[in-house]
């Protein structure tokens, strides 16, 4: 294979039907709590074998507005919001204590859809924060004692040293506190789900947070 962008561009395929799944999305039937599907395409997800489905790409803004965005991993999602989390002094954690208003995208590409959301974000407790780091592997909390998130790395070597005590740490201290590390939980204004369909005659379904907690739908354009 060549390495011309452009040809490399014009050589893929879009839901090529040998690895993808167009399931229906039938709006009438759709339940009125956008989490309800939210949860059962998370679920259809993973039983089509969605690689990492829980991976989601979360968009922010800093102090003077310019955008960014990364992937990060769910950690949940209930009637609080949808939960991720990071340092509080990483670029995320500092571009939400400015501007406190995130956006997701999940993408499954095995069964051609996106679940697009956006809102106000809220730090959670600490003590849930600390809960959820404790319940996760010993990489995920020796990573998290690495700290240092977005600062300049001076080079590899003070990376894998910094790395080497706090796995070491992890291992002998289950129950390491790391005061960073925050939790955060985006409670959507919108939230939208996208099926694709093989004749681009996409289905987009738009949930709006009412004033009386309760949620408006609509479909969009494709």
């Amino acid at each position: 294979m060549g390495t011309d962008l452009h040809e490399l561009l014009r050589s893929l395929r879009v839901w090529d039907p040998a690895v993808t799944e167009l399931p229906p999305l039938d709006p009438a039937g759709a339940p009125g709590d956008p989490l309800e599907l939210f949860t059962r395409w998370f679920a259809e997800a993973v039983a089509a074998g969605e690689p990492e489905p829980h991976t989601v790409s979360l968009a922010t803004a800093d102090a003077e507005g310019l955008p960014d965005a990364r992937i990060v991993m769910l950690h949940g999602a209930d009637a609080d919001g949808w939960a991720f989390a990071t340092h509080a002094d990483s670029r995320k954690g500092r571009h939400l204590a400015a501007r406190p208003y995130a956006a997701l995208v999940f993408y499954w590409p095995v069964l051609g859809r996106q679940v697009r959301l956006r809102g106000p974000v809220a730090v959670a407790p600490a003590d849930q924060a600390r809960a959820d780091l404790h319940v996760r592997s010993t990489g995920a909390l020796a990573a998290a004692l690495t700290g240092r998130q977005s600062a300049e790395l001076g080079s590899a070597d003070e990376l894998a040293r910094a790395s080497g005590a706090a796995w070491e740490r992890a291992e002998r201290e289950p129950d390491a506190p790391v005061p960073s590390w925050t939790l955060y939980r985006l409670r959507p204004d919108e939230v939208e789900f996208f099926q694709g369909e093989a004749h681009r005659r996409h289905v987009r379904l738009a949930y709006r947070r009412t004033a009386e907690e309760g949620w408006d739908r609509r479909l969009l354009w494709p």
